[in-house]
């Protein structure tokens, strides 16, 4: 895949989602990778094997050991041919491996290492995307989280994290590390809850009448009538009828048609 980070070489050692979701980012930017999978596989590909094989696609998977001699070897030479690094273990478990800020040197000087933890602060710490969204204020018990908001942004975060090492290595910089935590990426994404914007009560919270789901004949509606002149074609389109009840007369089909005719940010789907 061509783009501005074409010729750019990546070897990635993460498994499971933030760091795919990394190398993908990258790869479709044109940098090629090496992922290295144990022998065991990747975790993820077995509780989700389409989404193991999209974050797999155009992806160079490796089968090695590194707990033997001959996986080192075959590892060092390609972080000696690598741009970038791409981890997701504990420090504690990659200087097992041998992999370490002081190792990685030796080897290759130029090599930029982006390292994804649990926690930047106490990256020994064991968690999931679960427990960082939870400590985040982002789920509310007892229900699950819709999606993996931790991991994935901890990816985007990822993929800044390389580009700055790398623009910066292109500029003489001598930065070729970085660290990246779950935990404190899902506090990023909180964002608008510590300010309350969709907190109880908050505007984004469904306390707005022009920004709440309904309940429509066969489905449901999101209606985001925030700014003033939505707000007004809406009332235009009601004309006095409370909007609880006008949207619970209508179909899917009929609200989505509407919304499309009156050009009013309104979607709507089936249960």
């Amino acid at each position: 895949m061509h783009g501005p980070l074409s010729g750019f070489r990546g070897v990635s050692l993460a498994a499971n989602v933030p760091g795919p979701v990394a190398a993908q980012l990258l790869r479709q930017e044109g940098m090629t990778w090496i992922k290295v999978e144990a022998p065991a596989g990747d975790m993820l590909a077995g509780a989700a094997p389409g989404m193991y094989r999209e974050l797999a696609e155009g992806l160079d998977v490796r089968t090695v050991d590194l707990r033997r001699p001959e996986g080192q070897a075959a590892l060092q030479e390609w972080l000696r041919g690598a741009d970038l690094l791409l981890t997701s273990q504990r420090p504690g478990a990659l200087a097992r491996l041998g992999i370490t800020a002081e190792s990685l040197a030796q080897w290759n000087p130029a090599l930029c290492w982006v390292e994804i933890v649990g926690d930047a602060d106490e990256p020994e710490v064991p968690g999931h995307d679960l427990t960082y969204q939870l400590q985040a204020g982002l789920v509310r018990p007892p229900q699950m989280p819709t999606t993996l908001l931790a991991d994935l942004s901890g990816a985007q975060e990822a993929a800044r994290a390389a580009l700055g090492l790398l623009l910066g290595r292109a500029r003489g910089a001598e930065e070729r590390h970085r660290r990246v935590g779950l935990k404190q990426a899902a506090y990023a994404m909180a964002l608008p809850v510590r300010h309350g914007l969709t907190a109880e009560g908050g505007w984004l919270s469904g306390a707005n009448p022009e920004y709440r789901l309904y309940a429509l004949h066969d489905g449901w509606a999101g209606v985001a009538a925030l700014e003033p002149h939505f707000a007004q074609r809406l009332s235009e389109v009601l004309t006095d009828q409370p909007l609880e009840e006008f949207l619970l007369t209508l179909t899917v089909e009929e609200c989505n048609t509407l919304a499309h005719e009156r050009d009013l940010p309104i979607h709507a789907i089936n249960h």
